[in-house]
């Protein structure tokens, strides 16, 4: 039995992941801004799941939200907030709140334009890279600087990211590889999902990115 608390479970990947635990019997409390929007979360598909308001910005919530849980998944975002400080403060109130409520393990989500190529160059810096969110992707990259930067915590940390994108009309393959990041790389959110919780099944120190695609 696993009990995991999810910051940011209304997007599509912390649905996903809410999808996978109830595959796997956890119990899951589901965090959201507004629980009013995302009623349909708490139960149905033999999920227990506990939907609760919170801000994942908030170490303070952070530590009341996460006590007693094995683990935390990161699939927040917020378009309210400019990714250059929503994701650095995420970052930072997770590490300090789960910390505090003796939390050990964080898995979170992140974007394929952190990720090195084969070379070893970011893809965000790869030519011809698009660049239309680029915003946002930098706002990613500066949440993933705050984990790089606090190696000394006691959050045994790991990102996981799509390789190239989501397949957003795919069907789930059951499964996943670890690749560098790569354009043409996909993965659905359920595969992804499968990796978020393979990697809360068997916890190692790992405080790195990794990248996911669809097996291939």
């Amino acid at each position: 039995m696993r009990r995991i608390v999810v910051f940011g479970a209304g997007g599509r990947a912390g649905r996903a992941v809410l999808a996978e635990a109830a595959g796997r019997g956890w119990d899951v409390t589901a965090v959201v801004r507004d629980p009013a929007r995302h009623a349909d979360l708490s139960g149905g598909d033999g999920a227990r799941v506990t939907l609760a308001a919170g801000d994942g910005t908030d170490p303070d919530a952070v530590e009341r939200l996460a006590a007693g849980h094995d683990a935390a998944v990161h699939a927040a975002a917020s378009l309210a907030v400019p990714a250059g400080e929503f994701f650095p403060a995420a970052a930072s109130a997770l590490l300090t709140g789960l910390a505090a409520a003796r939390v050990p393990r964080l898995v979170a989500v992140g974007l394929a334009s952190q990720l090195p190529d084969v070379t070893g160059t970011p893809l965000l810096d790869t030519p011809g890279y698009p660049s239309e969110y680029r915003d946002f992707m930098l706002g990613h990259g500066a949440g993933l600087d705050v984990f790089r930067r606090n190696a000394e915590t006691a959050i045994d940390w790991l990102v996981v990211a799509p390789a190239g994108d989501f397949d957003h009309g795919g069907t789930p393959a059951g499964g996943y590889r670890f690749v560098p990041g790569s354009v043409a790389a996909r993965i659905t959110y359920a595969d992804l999902a499968v990796a978020v919780a393979d990697e809360i099944e068997r916890p190692r120190h790992h405080r790195l990115l990794v990248g996911v695609a669809a097996p291939g």
